[in-house]
C-alpha cells in the first residue's frame, strides 16, 4: 500500500481505491504512523551520545535525552517513554510547545557542528503520543494513602505538576482555579494549532482517575480567602501564574479595537472550543478581513499573529523594538509566521494610534529605532530616529507586552503574604515557602512570566519542598 501511495503521489494523481472511506483512513492512518514511526526512529540514531550531552544540561527539567534518544532509534519506545515522563510531568505537552530551539535542540552538538539539529522535541511528541494509543501511560496509583491534604491554587502547569507529584506520594490534592476549564493558560492562551486542547483534557482525566479533585469556577478571594483554606489543608501552593497585561499608553490608545493579547487569544481558544464567545461573534476580537497589528516580540505575539492569519485577516504586521536578533521570541515562530505571511516590522514602535470619527482605531503610528549601546542587562538600548514616523493601517490592534503579576494580598485576602519589588511571591528559593506558615508558591507567581517547562519543574520542586514539611510536621506530632 504504502509503494502505491508513493507512486500515485508523485504522478500527481489520485489512487484509485473503490473501498470503504473507513478502511482507506485505516490504511492512510496506518501508512501515516509507520511514517512518523521511521522518521522519529531515524533521527533518534543521529543522536552523538556525546560526553556532555548539552541538551540535557540546557532543558530546564534536566531530561535524560540522550537515554530516551537511544532508546526510541533502537525501537524501544515503551522504554523511552518511561525515561521521558521519569523527569517530566506532561512530556506531551512539553513537545509541543517548549521552544526547543533556545533549549535542548539549539545547543544539541550535532546541530552546533553544522550538520542540522536531532528533532528532539518531534520525537518526545511521537513517544508519548504513541504511549498514550498503546496505554502505556496510567493514571497515578499512590503505594499508601496519607491523611495530609494540600490545597492548590491554580490548574496551570505549576499547580498540576505539583499535584501529579504529591498525589503520587499518597496525599489528598484539591486543586482551585476560577477559571472553567483545568489547563490555565495552556488551555485558553496557548493557540490549538500550537497545542491541541484535548491533549489538556486528556491529562486532566489522567490526575482525576489518580485522585485528584478539582474545584472550577472557584476564585479564592471571593469564595475563600487563603486563610479559609489553610483550615482546610495541612499546606497550600500558590501557583496562580502572571495575568495581568502590561498596558501601552500613548496618544489614542484609549480607542476602540486596541486590545490586550490574552483577551484576543481567550476569545480565540473558546471560540475553538464550541464556548459562545459574543465578543468574536460581534467581531470585535474576530481578525476576519480586517488589517490587524501586534506590537511585540514574544512567544505571545507569535500566537497572535499566526492566530490573525488563521482567522483570515486582510493584513497582520508585527511591530517589534529591536531586531530579530534581539527579539525574546522563537526564532522558529517566528520563521513559521513569516512563512504564513506575517509582515514583521523590525526597529520600530508605536507613538501613536488614530481613530475614526466613531473612536475606533484605524491606522497605528509608529517610529523608527536605533539600537544603541548594551544597557545592563546586555540588551542594545532603543532610541527613536527623529522625523521616522509612518502610519499602518489597522482595523485591530493587539497588545503583546508580556504579562505581570496581580495584587495576590488583595486578591487572596491575605495582607500577610509578602511580595517583591516586582509583584511575584516573595519566597525562600531553599524550600519554596512563603511569609505564611504552611503556604508555599511555585511558577510564574514566583519567577516572572516564563516558559512552562519552567513552571513544570518548579511545581515538582515545590512538592518536594511540601512533602518534606508535612513528614516533619507527621514527625513532631508523633514525638509530642
Amino acid at each position: 500500500m504504502a509503494e502505491k501511495l508513493l507512486k500515485f503521489v508523485s504522478l500527481g494523481r489520485a489512487m484509485p481505491d473503490k473501498r470503504a472511506a473507513s478502511d482507506r483512513k485505516q490504511d492512510f492512518g496506518e501508512i501515516y504512523a509507520d511514517f512518523a514511526a521511521r522518521a522519529a526512529q531515524s533521527q533518534a540514531s543521529r543522536c552523538s551520545q556525546c560526553g556532555v550531552p548539552f541538551c540535557q544540561v540546557h532543558c530546564p527539567l534536566n531530561n535524560n535525552i540522550p537515554d530516551w534518544l537511544k532508546l526510541t532509534a533502537e525501537g524501544r519506545l515503551e522504554e523511552a517513554y518511561e525515561v521521558s515522563a521519569a523527569t517530566n510531568t506532561f512530556p506531551e505537552i512539553c513537545g509541543r510547545i517548549c521552544p526547543q530551539d533556545r533549549l535542548c535542540e539549539g545547543n544539541c552538538v550535532i546541530e552546533q557542528s553544522g550538520h542540522g539539529t536531532v528533532t528532539i522535541g518531534a520525537i518526545e511528541r511521537h513517544v508519548t503520543d504513541t504511549a498514550f494509543e498503546m496505554g502505556w501511560v496510567k493514571p497515578v496509583k499512590p503505594k499508601r494513602e496519607l491523611a495530609q491534604s494540600i490545597g492548590i491554587i491554580g490548574a496551570g502547569p505549576a499547580g498540576l505538576a505539583a499535584g501529579e507529584a504529591l498525589r503520587r506520594q499518597g496525599y489528598q490534592v484539591t486543586i482551585y482555579d476560577r477559571y472553567d476549564r483545568v489547563g490555565g493558560l495552556m488551555i485558553y492562551g496557548i493557540p490549538n494549532f500550537k497545542l491541541e486542547k484535548q491533549i489538556v483534557a486528556r491529562r486532566e482525566k489522567l490526575l482525576r482517575d489518580g485522585g485528584i479533585k478539582f474545584e472550577l469556577n472557584f476564585e479564592v478571594g471571593r469564595d475563600a480567602s487563603l486563610d479559609d483554606l489553610r483550615q482546610r489543608h495541612d499546606a497550600i501552593l500558590i501557583a496562580t501564574g502572571v495575568y495581568k497585561a502590561r498596558d501601552l499608553g500613548g496618544p489614542g490608545s484609549g480607542a476602540k479595537g486596541i486590545v490586550p493579547a490574552l483577551q484576543y487569544l481567550v476569545a480565540a481558544n473558546r471560540h475553538g472550543l464550541g464556548d459562545q464567545v459574543e465578543e468574536f461573534t460581534s467581531g470585535a476580537l474576530n481578525a476576519k478581513g480586517k488589517n490587524v497589528v501586534v506590537i511585540g516580540g514574544g512567544d505571545t505575539a507569535m500566537d497572535c499573529v499566526r492566530t490573525a492569519i488563521r482567522q483570515g485577516a486582510k493584513s497582520v504586521k508585527c511591530l517589534y523594538r529591536r531586531d530579530r536578533t534581539n527579539m525574546p521570541g522563537s526564532q522558529r515562530e517566528t520563521l513559521n509566521a513569516e512563512e504564513e505571511g506575517v509582515e514583521f516590522i523590525w526597529q520600530s514602535a508605536p507613538a501613536a494610534f488614530l481613530d475614526d470619527d466613531n473612536g475606533h482605531v484605524r491606522a497605528v503610528r509608529a517610529e523608527r529605532i536605533h539600537l544603541g549601546m548594551p544597557d545592563a542587562t546586555g540588551r542594545q538600548s532603543p532610541r527613536v530616529i527623529e522625523g521616522s514616523a509612518f502610519d499602518l493601517d489597522a482595523e485591530l490592534v493587539v497588545k503583546a507586552l508580556g504579562f505581570e503579576p496581580e495584587d495576590l494580598p488583595q486578591r487572596l485576602k491575605a495582607p500577610a503574604l509578602s511580595i517583591t519589588k516586582a509583584n511575584t511571591v516573595r519566597v525562600n528559593w531553599r524550600n519554596l515557602s512563603t511569609t505564611i506558615p504552611g503556604v508555599f508558591a511555585a511558577g510564574d507567581i514566583v519567577r516572572g512570566a516564563s516558559l512552562v517547562v519552567w513552571a513544570i519543574r518548579d511545581g515538582r520542586d515545590a512538592a518536594a519542598t511540601i512533602d518534606t514539611y508535612l513528614q516533619e510536621n507527621a514527625r513532631k506530632a508523633a514525638a509530642e
